[in-house]
């Protein structure tokens, strides 16, 4: 299993607008961890740190190792609050994971074999109907990505949930329906409007040949 990303934390002792904007000036982020049946417990982050983190695009789906002060605590990110002007980050919530818990996160579903699509290769338009899916998965096995295989689909096909191999022990969230991933849309102006423009073509050409005749007569 891949080493977890460490961040780095101190305790953060008092509460409020006012203590939040001081611990801000002093280029820190307040947080919370919570979650795990224990207490919460309030920290600071060090900005640099928290926007190398939050910049990759990852922050909300990946697992965490929180040192507090030399006692490590395994989180997820939950929710980054962002500065209406500036869209720095101004709190953070950390949920605290235990081991053989299960959660729900957002995965990122990428999308393979474009060369091996009928559809696309004829000109057709690959219509992403859901870029990430909600699955429930453990917590020690969180998946990076859902891959849906294009191979062979041709105009009109649909990809649904249940067509899409997920990884051991993760589930959808939503239940109630075998939803749509994507779509493989025909284009534009498609075969069938290019035969219409040839039988119009072919009736022009047809016209002009009658009125050259009647002139000549």
């Amino acid at each position: 299993m891949a080493e977890r990303p460490v961040i780095s934390a101190t305790p953060r002792e008092r509460a409020g607008k006012g203590a939040a904007r001081a611990i801000r000036r002093e280029g820190r982020v307040p947080a919370v961890i919570y979650g795990g049946k224990k207490a919460p417990e309030n920290i600071t982050i060090e900005t640099r740190a928290l926007l190398k983190e939050y910049n990759t695009g990852l922050f909300l789906r990946t697992l965490y190792d929180v040192d507090l002060e030399g006692k490590k605590s395994r989180v997820i990110p939950r929710d980054v609050q962002l500065h209406p002007v500036t869209d720095m980050p101004v709190h953070v919530d950390l949920l605290r994971l235990e081991k053989g818990a299960r959660i729900s996160v957002e995965v990122v579903v990428n999308f393979t074999n474009e060369e091996a699509c009928p559809g696309l290769v004829k000109g057709g338009v690959l219509n992403i109907v859901r870029h990430d899916v909600e699955l429930t998965v453990p917590v020690d096995e969180i998946p990076t990505e859902i891959v849906v295989d294009l191979t062979g689909l041709d105009f009109g096909a649909s990809v649904h949930i249940s067509s899409i191999p997920l990884p051991d022990g993760c589930t959808p969230t939503i239940t109630d329906r075998d939803f749509t991933i994507a779509t493989i849309a025909a284009p534009a102006g498609g075969a069938g409007d290019e035969e219409a423009e040839g039988d119009e073509g072919e009736e022009a050409a047809t016209e002009d040949e009658a009125a050259a005749e009647e002139g000549g007569e």
